[in-house]
């Protein structure tokens, strides 16, 4: 194990990070990690099926992206709205926050704007003139890893709209994806036993890890749900296949915090490092992550730091995408 942050980075060239969805979602590729031999395998995503066993679950994350990303109508300032606090107020995250300070305003689609409270995680309160939705209406809220011209990048192009969002996309309140539900298509997925949690993706799962002891690391809450029936398919599979990291975090921290998999509406905050000793998921499909991030160190803790970064190297070599956009890795 290691708690050193450096541990967890790696050399990754630039033109590796998918700018670009696929034409077709399920013709990522798949690498296939199994942790008992230390093996490497190279598939396809289509071919999922063949690497799981029959009575396999696979448990996804259902929360659907809002488009709350705005801008100033001058365009001067972007916006990420992460909720509404009260009427006409709301938590945000302002870019470059130093234009938006205590005697500034600001006019968003016609409705003025002026700073509050600065929080301690670095958003800040903004409140309107008017009562007006802006979780809704913007523009998705793409990673900045994903760039797009300066013509394009104010509104949401139909390819991100559509791709940018899993096909099973239902409950509203995610500020990002959950990744590796994006490769599904309805065909694929009808296919396979599954069932549904939702946890809204917010920003501390993307927060950049900035202590060098990664155990000093302070993650923020997310909000997540698991339904009745889905808790009773999750406690009686054989074998549960997380698609994603959100989908473990929700599943371990509900085994931590009542001792079994029950119907629930909570928030959690769990950090996954190694060593971590994982209580319900079996399987893991993921998407290949940042350095240095605490994605890449859930996924080091599932499979062993070394292994894990052994995989990257590969993938690097045969040039995999990577990223929102890019290809996954079943890790068995």
């Amino acid at each position: 194990m290691s708690t050193h942050l450096a541990d967890y980075d790696y050399i990754l060239p630039r033109d590796l990070i998918a700018q670009h969805p696929l034409p077709r979602r399920e013709d990522s590729r798949m690498m296939v990690l199994h942790r008992d031999e230390q093996k490497i395998e190279h598939a396809r995503f289509v071919d999922l099926k063949k690497s799981l066993r029959d009575a396999d679950l696979l448990v996804l994350n259902d929360s659907r992206v809002l488009p709350a990303r705005h801008f100033s109508d001058d365009g001067k300032l972007e916006f990420l709205f992460l909720k509404k606090i009260a009427a006409r107020r709301w938590k945000a995250l302002v870019k470059p926050g130093r234009r938006f300070g205590r005697n500034d305003v600001a006019s968003i689609q016609g409705v003025q704007a002026e700073p509050g409270e600065i929080f301690s995680d670095g958003s800040r309160e903004v409140i309107l003139a008017e009562d007006v939705d802006l979780l809704h209406g913007g523009a998705m809220p793409l990673p900045p890893y994903i760039k797009r011209s300066a013509a394009t990048d104010r509104v949401s192009s139909e390819e991100d709209e559509a791709r940018y969002q899993t096909v099973f996309a239902r409950c509203d309140g995610s500020l990002a994806a959950p990744t590796a539900g994006l490769h599904f298509t309805p065909e694929i997925l009808g296919t396979l036993p599954h069932v549904f949690i939702t946890l809204h993706v917010g920003t501390a799962t993307f927060r950049p890890v900035k202590t060098k002891d990664v155990t000093q690391h302070q993650m923020h809450p997310e909000r997540f749900s698991i339904a009745p029936e889905a808790a009773t398919a999750i406690a009686k599979a054989e074998r549960i296949v997380a698609v994603g990291t959100t989908t473990v975090r929700v599943l371990e921290s509900v085994q931590r915090k009542i001792g079994n998999i029950q119907p629930i509406e909570s928030e959690t905050d769990i950090f996954i490092y190694p060593p971590f000793q994982f209580r319900v998921v079996d399987v893991l499909l993921t998407n290949f992550h940042l350095p240095r991030s605490t994605l890449l160190m859930l996924v080091s803790a599932f499979a062993g730091r070394k292994f894990i970064l052994r995989a990257y190297e590969e993938a690097v070599r045969e040039r995999y995408r990577f990223f929102s956009y890019g290809d996954c890795m079943l890790i068995l």
